[in-house]
C-alpha cells in the first residue's frame, strides 16, 4: 500500500479514537506520523542516492520494518521516555502494520522469524481504491459526529 492509503488509514483511526482520548493535540499527529515510519524508505525514496540511506534499498529492511517485533521495541522504547506518546505511536505503527499484511506482498509479522503473513489486496489495485472511497466516506461521518 502507498502512504496516501496509511494517511487516509491513520486520520480514520485518529477520528475513531479521538473522543476517548485525553490529549488530543498530541494523540492526532503521532498516530499520523507513526503509520509513515515502517515505509521510511518510501518516504526518503528520493534521497537514496546518499551513502547513509542506502541500507534502505535492501529487501530485509521491509522484512525488519514491517514486524510486530520492531513495533513493541519501540513502543516500548518511546514509553520509557515518552509515555505519553507511546500508545499512539503503536496504534498507528500496527494500523500499518495490520493494512499490509492485508497485501500480497505481506508482512513478516515476528522478524527474525521467516514466516510471511500475506492478503488478498493488490497494491494500488481498485480494490485499494474502494478501500480509499470507503474509509474516506467514514472520515466525513466521523468528522460530522465529532465536530457537530
Amino acid at each position: 500500500m502507498f502512504k496516501k492509503i496509511h494517511l487516509i488509514i491513520g486520520l480514520f483511526i485518529v477520528l475513531y479514537f479521538l473522543p476517548a482520548v485525553n490529549n488530543k493535540l498530541i494523540f492526532f499527529p503521532i498516530v499520523l506520523i507513526a503509520s509513515l515510519i515502517p515505509d521510511l524508505d518510501v518516504v526518503l525514496a528520493p534521497r537514496r542516492d546518499f551513502r547513509i540511506l542506502r541500507p534502505l534499498k535492501n529487501p530485509t529492511y521491509k522484512d525488519f520494518m514491517h514486524s510486530y517485533t520492531v513495533c513493541i521495541f519501540l513502543a516500548i522504547l518511546i514509553a520509557v521516555f515518552f509515555p505519553l506518546f507511546a500508545l499512539p505511536f503503536f496504534i498507528g505503527y500496527s494500523s500499518h502494520l495490520f493494512f499490509d499484511s492485508l497485501t500480497i506482498v505481506g508482512i513478516v509479522p515476528f522478524w527474525p522469524l521467516k514466516s510471511r503473513v500475506s492478503g488478498f489486496i493488490v497494491p494500488d489495485s481498485k480494490t485499494e481504491k474502494v478501500i480509499e472511497v470507503v474509509l474516506g466516506l467514514f472520515i466525513i461521518m466521523l468528522i460530522f459526529r465529532y465536530f457537530f
